[in-house]
C-alpha cells in the first residue's frame, strides 16, 4: 500500500464520459490508485476499456468528467513524457535533432541541450544513427528516438501508450527488453498500457487490469519477480503463475 507521502500520483475517482449529439458514451468509470516514484505500472485491459483515455486524463490532454488528478512534485508544475504508438518524428530533422526538439522550445542553452541529448542517443542504444533521418529508422528505432525525446526533459513520469502495439511480435519482445534496460538506468515513474500481459509482467512492479466499458479496476496485481530482470525470467514457475493469473483476471 502507497502511503500519501510516497505518491507521485494520485487518481482519485475518474470517471469519463464522452458526449455527442446521438449518446453518451462512458468511458471509465470511478477509476482510482496512486503511483510511488520509480515505480513501473501497467495497464491491462480489453479494447475499448478506456486505457487510452486514462493516460490522456492524467497527461492533462482531456479533462474528466469527475474525480481528480494530484501530483506530488518537487516542481510547482509536474513534467510528465508521453510515447504514443507512433513515433511521431518530425521526417525533416534527424536522430538528434528529433531527442533536442523539446529543449529548444523551452529555450535551453544549445551546448547543454546538445550533451544531454548525446547521453540519451548512447542510452537508447543509437550512437550508429545519430544523423539518420526517420525514414532510414526501423520502427522499433523511431519508438526509440520517442522514448529519448520524452526523456529529454527529464519528467516526472512518463507515459506509454502501447508504445510497440505497430512493432511485429519478434521486435515488440526486443523492444521490451530495451525499455526494460532504459528503466532500470532511468529510474522513472512510468505508466504503460499495453496488450501484453507478458510484456506487463517483464517490465512492472505492478499492473492494473481494468474491465470491459467502462473500464474499471478489477485486478491490483503486485509483480513478485525479483529485480534486476533478464528475458530469461519469462519462463520461470513464477513467472508462467502470475501470467495465469492476469490471464484468467482479463477473462473475468
Amino acid at each position: 500500500m502507497i502511503t500519501p507521502s510516497e505518491a507521485l500520483l494520485t487518481v482519485d475517482h475518474i470517471s469519463m464520459t464522452f458526449t455527442d449529439s446521438r449518446e453518451d458514451l462512458d468511458a471509465l468509470q470511478d477509476v482510482s490508485f496512486s503511483l510511488s516514484r520509480q515505480e513501473f505500472l501497467s495497464i491491462l485491459g480489453p479494447s475499448g476499456s478506456g486505457k487510452s483515455t486514462l493516460i490522456r486524463v492524467i497527461a492533462g490532454l482531456i479533462p474528466a468528467t469527475q474525480g481528480s488528478i494530484s501530483f506530488c512534485s518537487n516542481r510547482a508544475e509536474p513534467k510528465i513524457g508521453l510515447v504514443f504508438q507512433q513515433a511521431n518524428l518530425m521526417p525533416w530533422r534527424n536522430v538528434l535533432q528529433n531527442i533536442l526538439l523539446p529543449l529548444e522550445i523551452e529555450g535551453i542553452d544549445h551546448d547543454l541541450a546538445e550533451k544531454k541529448a548525446l547521453e540519451l542517443v548512447h542510452l537508447v542504444g543509437l550512437e550508429e544513427f545519430i544523423h539518420a533521418w526517420p525514414d532510414e529508422l526501423s520502427g522499433g528505432m523511431a519508438q526509440r528516438v520517442a522514448i529519448a525525446r520524452a526523456l529529454i526533459q527529464d519528467p516526472d513520469l512518463l507515459l506509454l501508450d502501447e508504445p510497440f502495439g505497430s512493432l511485429d511480435a519478434l521486435t515488440r519482445e526486443r523492444m521490451g527488453v530495451e525499455l526494460l534496460r532504459i528503466w532500470q538506468a532511468s529510474q522513472k515513474a512510468v505508466i504503460l498500457v499495453t496488450h501484453s500481459i507478458s510484456e506487463s509482467l517483464l517490465l512492472s512492479d505492478r499492473v492494473l487490469v481494468l474491465s470491459s466499458r467502462p473500464g474499471k479496476i478489477t485486478t491490483d496485481m503486485t509483480v513478485t519477480l525479483p529485480r534486476p530482470r533478464l528475458e530469461e525470467i519469462r519462463y520461470s514457475d513464477e513467472f508462467i503463475r502470475l501470467e495465469r493469473k492476469l490471464r484468467n483476471s482479463l477473462k473475468d
